[in-house]
């Protein structure tokens, strides 16, 4: 097992950088599976950071699945698995971060139309038609949709009957959600916007209707294409307010503590 840790620069993320450093030696075998990390004190001397720092950085480890407390003996590492998904918030407020996010919906949820058109029942068509118009009386009602919204996506998820892509969407749902807080929030600002989202919507939902696999396919991405360009047109003003904190949430999920 190593002994000793170079101190930490003082900066910004201190927690992230002794996570890391923990993590590099995991990874490279140095600390194996079964070993005990120097407890909290020795870290935070070796560190030079506070106590706080390292009980961030063993949570980060935990949250990677790198490392597990033994009640009454200490943090051991554990033995190596798949590796859970993870993502660097540290630059999710910017509106880079939300645009990068759309571009994973737009990958999934392509396919996830096309298979939906391929798929479908007639009680799927049915639920996609209710979230659709669940969604036009949450907006008429002042609401921001954000719900109905990712419930309309959903429904043509669970038409797709495909449980990975469901499962994986739901695990993405947590950011998704966030993601789609502030692109709604900046589309709501202009009729335009609102209407162009409607008939994108109405566009998905008639190809899947019409099991045209291709047109669905087509139909979701130019969705997610449309709503970059909505991000992008999007007035300044609403990064430096309304977006940056609608955009909070997905940073402090993404990252605790941020």
């Amino acid at each position: 097992m190593i002994s000793h840790f170079k101190s930490i620069t003082p900066g910004a993320h201190l927690s992230d950088r002794v996570a890391e450093a923990l993590a590099a030696e995991i990874r490279a075998g140095r600390l194996v599976a079964g070993d005990k990390l120097p407890t909290e004190a020795v870290l935070v001397g070796q560190f030079s950071v506070s106590r706080t720092v390292v009980r961030e950085a063993v949570s980060r480890l935990k949250s990677l699945g790198l490392v597990d407390s033994r009640q009454g003996s200490g943090v051991y590492v554990k033995e190596a698995g798949f590796s859970p998904l993870n993502f660097d918030a540290r630059s999710a407020l910017s509106k880079q971060a939300v645009i990068q996010m759309v571009e994973v919906r737009r990958a999934l949820e392509a396919e996830v139309a096309a298979l939906a058109a391929q798929r479908r029942s007639r009680a799927d068509v049915k639920r996609i038609r209710q979230s659709i118009a669940a969604l036009e009386k949450a907006v008429l009602a002042g609401g921001d949709g954000v719900s109905e919204d990712v419930k309309f996506h959903r429904a043509i998820a669970d038409a797709a009957r495909n449980p990975f892509l469901i499962g994986t969407l739901e695990y993405l749902g947590q950011f998704l959600q966030g993601a789609t807080r502030v692109t709604r929030a900046n589309e709501a600002r202009r009729a335009d916007f609102a209407r162009q989202v409607a008939d994108e919507h109405e566009h998905i939902f008639q190809a899947i209707e019409a099991g045209d696999v291709a047109a669905a396919r087509r139909s979701a991405a130019r969705h997610m294409d449309n709503a970059i360009k909505r991000i992008e047109q999007a007035d300044p003003s609403f990064w430096q307010e309304e977006g940056m904190k609608l955009a909070h949430p997905l940073v402090t999920s993404l990252h605790p503590g941020a």
